[in-house]
């Protein structure tokens, strides 16, 4: 009897947002690619993306032979876990993707197994090159496909000319042709401990998702500031330490957030009260400065493969300085907004102890107490910041996330991650435009990879 290999994958630019699958079909004996299938399919998320590619991917393994075994590989863990029935299927959207691949091949012939991203690249770049054409109005094509790769090949064979460090523009060509390839979430967080905090702990796992046992041992994680490679550096071997905030591949890959810090407003180095209820001010020059030097640092790092940012001006106009450097869109999530300060918004903690003093003391000793004139007390926040997390964290299962937002957001994302009470807010500092990294596994682990880095900004 033959046996198959299908690994398939999707992807979505916004989730939901244009959307694209790729599927190969593998002799499981010989290792010979015998299909391979890509679609853009319009603005979808990015499971149905993944389901789409699973679907492809059975579909063509059942014209070879229908009799054969297929051994399905994916890195989706929502897909393999929900297909094996491990996890329940509660999204409509889910239901009957699911259920029409039940019914490609009898359930004793198909087997499922997750592997790290690494492993599929494959089917990735299938659906990165389906995403393309999309954009380009098009559907893919694998006779281009197949061309592409080669001319790429060829070139990649070529030394490559070695650049001025910190080439920015360098860095955001490299960061994309990792995408491409899949190989951004390759690499093995080995950098300096400098301004950072490392440690694991339990969270409330996230709706719908549960890990298996071999998931569930206790993380030791690695600390990683941010690389010092430049642009001309080449691509690490598997020796070499590389760039990105990672995992071991045995602990399967972790939906990684990585929270920055707007640059600075007017209203910042006077620290003001400035959340969601006040003027909604800009960046400042010093600002614009700051979101430029972290979007080439983000550049040369490579990693990041969506960005997300609070709908408040600073954090929009940030964020947009870093989609321009890597080359991606922006969404916008209302859940990364700041807390709204009331009364106080505008003045500084002396002017609102001066002012407000009853009020200012019951919420410095209160995490259910809000600002004076109805703002939002800190435990509504720390409410709708874990409702944002764990929405992001199912759509963006072992994808890196750069989330753009505030003081608040960010270290209440820190403080649920640690485990740590309310109070601990009070007691971490959080510069602008600074770095943190929280990655977040499918058994509700949390591991807390970086605290407050602002070493892109030095000159």
């Amino acid at each position: 009897m033959r046996e198959f290999i299908v690994e398939a994958d999707g992807g979505s630019r916004g989730n939901p947002g244009p959307a694209g699958y790729g599927s190969v079909v593998i002799d499981a004996a010989t290792g010979e690619t015998l299909v391979e299938r890509a679609e853009y399919i319009g603005v979808a998320t990015n499971n149905v993306a993944e389901y789409r590619g699973l679907l492809a991917g059975l579909r063509a393994a059942r014209e070879l032979d229908p009799s054969a075994t297929v051994r399905v590989r994916m890195d989706s863990k929502l897909v393999i876990e929900q297909m094996s029935g491990r996890w329940k299927i509660k999204h409509p959207d889910m239901k009957p993707l699911a259920t029409e691949a039940a019914r490609i091949l009898p359930p004793g012939q198909v087997t499922y197994e997750w592997i790290p991203r690494e492993r599929n690249k494959h089917a990735d770049r299938l659906a990165n090159e389906a995403m393309d054409a999309g954009k380009r109005g098009e559907q893919w094509d694998a006779g281009a496909s197949r061309a592409a790769l080669e001319a790429s090949a060829s070139t990649r064979a070529v030394p490559e000319p070695a650049g001025p460090p910190g080439d920015a523009a360098a860095g955001a060509a490299k960061a994309r042709e990792a995408l491409a390839q899949g190989r951004s979430s390759t690499a093995t967080a080995t950098a300096a401990t400098t301004s950072a905090t490392s440690a694991t702990a339990a969270t409330p796992t996230p709706s719908g998702t549960k890990a298996d046992a071999d998931q569930r041992a206790a993380r030791t994680v690695a600390t990683s500031t941010t690389s010092q490679q430049s642009a001309a550096t080449p691509t690490p071997t598997a020796s070499q330490q590389s760039v990105g905030w990672s995992s071991a591949p045995d602990l399967g890959a972790p939906a990684t957030f990585v929270l920055l810090r707007h640059g600075e407003t007017p209203l910042t180095p006077e620290k003001r009260f400035s959340g969601s209820g006040g003027t909604d001010p800009s960046l400042s020059d010093v600002g614009r400065e700051q979101a430029e030097r972290v979007a080439a640092a983000l550049a040369r790092r490579g990693t990041i493969q969506h960005i997300l940012a609070s709908p408040l001006a600073r954090t929009r106009e940030t964020a947009g300085a870093v989609a321009a450097r890597l080359g991606l869109e922006v969404t916008v999530d209302d859940g990364l907004r700041e807390t709204d300060f009331g009364a106080w918004e505008g003045l500084t903690f002396g002017e609102v102890r001066e002012r407000y003093p009853d009020d200012l003391n019951a919420w410095l000793a209160d995490p259910e107490a809000e600002p004076t004139g109805g703002g939002e007390s800190f435990a509504a926040t720390a409410t709708r910041i874990a409702a944002t997390r764990d929405k992001l964290v199912a759509a963006y299962a072992g994808r890196t996330v750069l989330l753009v937002t505030h003081v608040t957001p960010i270290k209440t994302l820190v403080r649920l991650a640690l485990g740590a009470p309310p109070e601990s807010l009070f007691r971490m500092e959080l510069s602008a435009a600074s770095l943190s990294v929280v990655a977040y596994y499918a058994d509700g682990n949390a591991s807390v990879r970086l605290l407050n880095d602002t070493s892109h900004l030095r000159p």
